[in-house]
């Protein structure tokens, strides 16, 4: 997993669409709500520190918070359903609907 535009796991996903209150999500264990709640409150410098550990979480939580479709991809990956880019809808997918199984096999 790169953590230039890391991939986000469907349980992820499912994950911070809980902690925002959205369609598709479930609620994780506690450390995983304790992170969420972190990373909720953390600035751009906290959350990149955090993203060395657990990129996908940050990521996700970025797209949540920041980007105007982020809740739509986040329910696109809970879901399964494979972006248009991918040629074998495996998985996971980043945000920019990259397959990371799609590019491994490219590599």
């Amino acid at each position: 997993m790169s953590t230039n535009s890391p991939t986000i796991p469907a349980e992820t996903a499912r994950h911070v669409l809980w902690f925002f209150g959205q369609d598709g999500g479930y609620q994780p264990g506690s450390f995983t709500e304790h992170l969420l709640y972190a990373l909720s409150f953390a600035d751009m410098v906290n959350t990149a520190k955090v993203a060395e550990v657990y990129p996908d979480y940050a990521a996700a939580m970025v797209a949540a918070k920041l980007d105007p479709n982020g809740i739509a991809s986040l329910q696109r990956i809970a879901t399964g359903e494979a972006p248009l880019a991918c040629k074998c809808g495996i998985g996971p997918f980043d945000l920019q609907g990259r397959c990371e199984t799609c590019t491994e096999a490219a590599a």
